[in-house]
Order: structure tokens, then C-alpha cells, then sequence
């Protein structure tokens, strides 16, 4: 068992509204907490938390409150702020979606998460009604922020002024909010994390990730995924950075957006690395201003990240976790130029580790040279989930009795404690950050009627990043090509889990109890 190299912190016992917003002075209050990119629009911290305030009034009036889970599908826009801790004030909790989900999906997780209301921006509305409908959410409690004939919008809720409730809930059990992953395989479950989970981890950020008041802070990657949500909407406004939004992401727009608005961090994915790397488009802008490029949510390649830092001059680091650890576990100190970018860097502070043999269970030795042996990484501390939403045996299977979680993921260590991801024990597919489970995919494509079997695996693309590929048995006398694959897939699926690449076998390789030999697959594929 390892430890973090930093001293504990005392994580404080209070709300994530009072964690971030209650200490704010007079003059942070008139400072700008918010831009948004696309029109430059600013709100500073005083108007923010007025808003959050009125909005939880509103949903108190409406009987919002502990108990009650509400739905967020929306891009990051600066609204995202106001009704994302507006709902937290209020004591309920949020369950975040996936902007990119299909209606089927919604519904799945509106019904899943038993959320009762659900906001949402008329772009999106077609398929939020669809999706409300299905999971019985009334018309009157899908809130369209800009606003829609028939729907309550947000300024009509910010305008009837009302008091913000008291509230009264235990933050160390009480569940904040509710984003859903494929943990180490299978299909998206709720993870529940609290009040503490969420104000731990920004505390625990705020001793490794070197970011700092009035830094300008560009916030791409989506507010509804855990990285998105804490490590740029919450972590970013306790630090009293300036929030600088994009609704999606598009390379032209994302360069005027850090030039024109003087961004300092650039918080990122590495497929975005890869296009600040070798895109011609790069040249064309002015990135002075980027101190710090930070990835997350896929491994960042060590050459790939010295390209980007040699072609921006700035610092690139990277950081590791998972939405079941709030997420963040391991970050590179922006300080350590010394450490090897493709390394994940050091324990958070309040954090352990473990790197175990996954056949026996044994820890690993710890090296006194070099890398340690490969093995699972297991992480306890303030930051790992309470569980999934009604799914003891998915709990049971990824925190063990003695509050350990396994990760999935295979590691190594130094012996100065610092790690690096070197596999993938779980079956997941990290296509551009987002989670791709095989089995939903798997399941998709035996719908096919011209589809005897299939497997699907990640494999590397051109650029070295993860993508979907299909391995698939026709059925008998079935001409389906590859091309019918992709399309049948796709308008099943949201765009990130379509398949890439599709290929023709005789069998799928299975083990005796019928489960898909992915090694094989694997070994196949990397043969090619």
C-alpha cells in the first residue's frame, strides 16, 4: 500500500454550494466568474450565485428538495452554472446526460435515476419531451432554459424571486449528484457521489493542479461528464478562475475562443491534443497567453504531449481518475518538469494506493529501481463513490469490504510514487474521452437481422487515439457489407459510440462459459 507524498488536508463538512460560494469577498463577488465564449457575454460571481439562489427559491416552491432528483441536458453554456448548483442549493440531486444521447438513451437514464424534472435548451427539446414522456416527467417539469411556448423557461423562474429554502442534509452521505458510467464494464449505472465526495476532491485538486485566482480557464470538455464538472465548473470557481465556455467542440472556434478571451489553462481530451499538435490551423492564432495545457479522460502519449508543449511553449500535464472517484486520483504537479508526461504523476493528498496481481489478489513489491510489475491500481480515499444507484452487486464488484476500488486499469510505480496506466484489465472503449461499453454495442449489432454474432473491441487509429471496431459473423446467405454495419449502428447509438471499423469473421472467439475471448481479438487486430 502506497500513500500520496502530500500531507492530509482537513476536508471541510459542508455543503458544495457553501464549499465554493461562501467565502466569496466583496470584491471576488464583482469579479468575472463566467464567459461565455461564443459571445462574449460576462457574469461575475455576484450574478451567479444571485441566480442560483433565485432558481433554488423557484424549485423549493415547487416542492424540490432533498429527495428529488432532476435531470441536466445541456451543453456548457454559462446557464449550465446557474441550474447545476441551483438544484444542489435547493438540496436535490442532479443527474447529468450525455448531450449526445439518443431519446432511448434519456429516457433510460431520466428512468433509471428517478429524475422528476429535466432541463434542457430548445435545441435539445425534440428529444427531452420525447424522452420526458417516456419517463413520465409532466410538461411543467421540463424547463426549457431559453425558453419554449408551453415549457417554463429559466427566466421565468429567476423572475418570480424567491428565497432560497433552508436546507438540512449530512454532506458526507447526503448523494449530490448522479453521472452515469459503465464502471469497469457493462452498462451506464448511476454513480452516486456525495457533497464530501465532490468538496474532497476539489480540495484534493487544489494541492496538486497549480491553478490560480483570475487564471482564464477554457471549459470545452462537457460540464455533464465528471471531469468537465468538477475539475472546470467547480474546482475553476473555488480557485475564482474565470470560466470561459463552448458549447461543443470545433477546432477554428476553440482557437479564436483561447486567443480572443487570453485563456491561461486549457483543460482537454487528447484527441484535442493531437489536433494542437499537427493541424496547420494552430499557426494562424495567437496561444501566447496558454501557460498550462491539462488532459484527461483518455491516456495522453508522452511524444504527443511534448509536441504540443514545444508547439505552444506552455506546460503539458496530465491527470488520472474515473467518474467513480469524483474523479480525479493521480495528477502530474505542473511544477515537475522533471516527470515523464506519459506518467499519470503522483497520488492526490488524503489518497492510497494498491497495485495487486489480478489472478492472486497479492500486492505487488514495490520496486527499488524502475517500474514496479504491472497489476491492478486500487484507490481508497474521500473521493470513491458511496455505489451505484440500486445496483449492490455492481457496488460489491468494484469497492471491496474494506473500502477499496478497483479500477480496472493496469499499473506500474516507481519508488518515488509516481504512476503510470499501462493497460486495461476492464473492457471499456475510451473513444475521445467518452465511455463506449462493447456490450451495448454488442447488443446492438445482434438486432441485425443479417448479423450472426459480434464482438467489439478498442483498437488504435491513425492518430493512436481509441476507437470502436466491430468483429462480426454474417448469417448465413446475408450479403450486409461493412458500410450497412456502421450505418445500422449509428442510428442506434449517440456519435461517439458508433463503430469505426468493421471486420469479417468466421467465429467469435468465446471460453467454455460462453464469454468473448477480447485478447484474441486483440491479438488479431494488433496482427494486422
Amino acid at each position: 500500500m502506497a500513500r500520496s507524498p502530500y500531507r492530509d488536508i482537513a476536508i471541510p463538512e459542508e455543503s458544495i454550494f457553501d464549499y465554493l460560494f461562501g467565502g466569496l469577498s466583496e470584491h471576488e463577488l464583482d469579479s468575472v466568474a463566467i464567459i461565455d465564449g461564443t459571445s462574449g457575454a460576462e457574469t461575475s460571481y455576484r450574478q451567479l450565485v444571485g441566480r442560483i439562489e433565485l432558481l433554488a427559491g423557484a424549485l423549493a416552491a415547487r416542492g424540490v428538495g432533498v429527495g428529488d432528483v432532476v435531470g441536466m441536458l445541456c451543453p456548457n453554456i454559462p446557464a449550465f452554472a446557474t441550474v447545476f448548483h441551483g438544484i444542489l442549493r435547493a438540496g436535490a440531486t442532479v443527474t447529468t446526460i450525455n448531450s449526445l444521447y439518443t431519446e432511448e438513451e434519456i429516457a433510460n437514464q431520466l428512468t433509471d435515476a428517478r429524475a422528476t424534472w429535466l432541463f434542457t435548451i430548445s435545441p435539445m427539446l425534440a428529444g427531452a419531451s420525447t424522452a420526458s414522456a417516456t419517463a413520465n416527467i409532466a410538461d411543467d417539469h421540463l424547463v426549457v432554459l431559453d425558453g419554449a411556448d408551453g415549457y417554463p423557461s429559466l427566466r421565468e423562474l429567476l423572475a418570480e424571486g424567491r428565497t432560497a429554502p433552508a436546507v438540512s442534509f449530512d454532506p458526507d452521505t447526503h448523494i449530490a449528484v448522479l453521472p452515469y458510467s459503465s464502471g469497469t464494464t457493462g452498462r451506464p449505472k448511476g454513480v452516486m457521489l456525495s457533497h464530501r465526495n465532490l468538496v474532497a476532491n476539489v480540495a484534493q485538486c487544489r494541492v496538486s493542479i497549480g491553478l490560480e485566482k483570475g487564471d482564464r480557464v477554457l471549459a470545452v470538455l462537457p460540464f455533464f461528464h465528471i471531469y468537465g464538472m468538477t475539475v472546470l465548473l467547480n474546482f475553476a470557481i473555488k480557485e475564482r478562475a474565470v470560466l470561459v465556455t463552448m458549447p461543443k467542440f470545433e477546432l477554428g472556434e476553440c482557437l479564436r475562443v483561447v486567443s480572443e478571451h487570453a485563456c491561461t489553462w486549457v483543460f482537454i481530451a487528447p484527441p484535442i491534443a493531437v489536433a494542437l499538435a499537427k493541424h496547420p490551423l494552430v499557426d494562424e492564432f495567437d496561444l501566447s497567453k496558454v501557460k498550462v495545457v491539462f488532459s484527461g479522460a483518455a491516456p495522453l502519449d508522452g511524444s504527443l504531449a511534448e509536441l504540443v508543449a514545444q508547439r505552444l511553449g506552455c506546460i503539458v500535464s496530465q491527470g488520472y481518475g474515473m467518474t467513480e472517484l469524483s474523479p480525479v486520483s493521480h495528477a502530474i504537479p505542473t511544477d515537475r518538469a522533471d516527470i515523464d508526461r506519459s506518467s499519470i504523476g503522483f497520488l492526490l493528498a488524503n489518497t492510497e494506493a494498491r497495485i495487486v496481481d489480478p489472478e492472486t489478489g497479492a500486492d505487488v513489491a514495490e520496486p527499488s529501481e524502475g517500474q514496479s510489475a504491472r497489476g491492478e491500481l486500487l484507490i481508497k480515499g474521500p473521493q470513491v463513490m458511496h455505489g451505484y444507484l440500486g445496483n449492490a452487486e455492481a457496488t460489491a464488484s468494484t469497492v471491496d469490504a474494506d473500502g477499496w476500488l478497483h479500477t480496472g486499469d493496469i499499473a506500474t510505480v516507481t519508488p518515488d510514487g509516481i504512476y503510470r496506466i499501462v493497460d486495461r484489465l476492464k473492457e471499456l472503449i475510451k473513444y475521445k474521452g467518452y465511455q463506449v461499453a462493447p456490450a451495448v454495442l454488442e447488443a446492438v449489432l445482434l438486432k441485425n437481422p443479417g448479423i450472426a454474432d459480434a464482438a467489439v473491441i478498442g483498437v488504435l487509429d491513425a492518430d493512436g487515439q481509441e476507437v470502436p471496431k466491430a468483429f462480426v459473423v454474417k448469417q448465413s446467405g446475408s450479403d450486409i457489407s461493412e458500410a450497412d454495419v456502421m450505418r445500422f449502428v449509428a442510428e442506434h447509438v449517440a456519435p461517439h459510440e458508433k463503430v469505426r471499423a468493421v471486420e469479417f469473421i468466421d467465429v467469435i472467439p468465446k471460453s467454455t462459459s460462453g464469454k468473448i475471448l477480447r485478447k484474441d481479438l486483440r491479438a488479431r487486430a494488433g496482427a494486422q
